[in-house]
């Protein structure tokens, strides 16, 4: 993989990572996860295994760093990794047809749900949930699949602007 390409996703993360950190934690501690727009944002401006597997871990160990939930470490880089692996499958599948902003939008809304799922899923076994698990569906999941849907499109359209007009190349 291509130093500049590893920059660039490290880029995309930190940014992620200042969103993530800003976000309040708001019921039993989860947040809205902002930094997922940016990992996909990478996914979908280089879409290699490579690219998924170094987005995953490092947005997972940023969340964790980050995370204001009780016990939301080790959840939050299974999630990142499992979403980002799900992501990547569905790019590439998606790279045969067009890919505009219905669909970038429609990446950006599955993968923080499944992101989501995973979450509490892995953190209701590892280290229990401080609300119910429909309450923090309900409350936070839904809300932040909808926000990143339509984030995801924004800043995509945006890094997709700011790299024509830099002329840099990516992949």
């Amino acid at each position: 993989m291509k130093l500049k390409n590893n920059i660039f996703t490290t880029l995309l993360l930190a940014i992620g990572l200042i969103m993530h950190q800003i976000t309040p934690g708001i019921l039993g501690g989860m947040k809205f996860d902002f930094l997922l727009i940016f990992m996909f944002v990478s996914l979908l401006l280089n879409p290699k295994f490579e690219n998924a597997m170094l987005t995953g871990i490092l947005g997972g160990l940023l969340s964790a760093m980050t995370t204001s939930f009780p016990g939301g470490q080790i959840p939050n880089i299974l999630d990142k990794l499992i979403t980002c692996l799900v992501l990547f499958v569905l790019i590439k599948y998606l790279s045969k047809f067009s890919i505009n902003s219905l669909v970038v939008g429609l990446l950006g809304g599955i993968g923080t749900f499944i992101s989501g799922m995973v979450f509490l899923t892995s953190a209701a076994f590892i280290s229990g949930l401080p609300a119910p698990m429909s309450a923090l569906i309900i409350g936070i999941v839904i809300p932040t699949t909808l926000v990143n849907a339509i984030g995801t499109v924004f800043i995509y359209r945006l890094v997709k602007m700011a790299i024509k007009r830099s002329g840099i190349l990516i992949s």
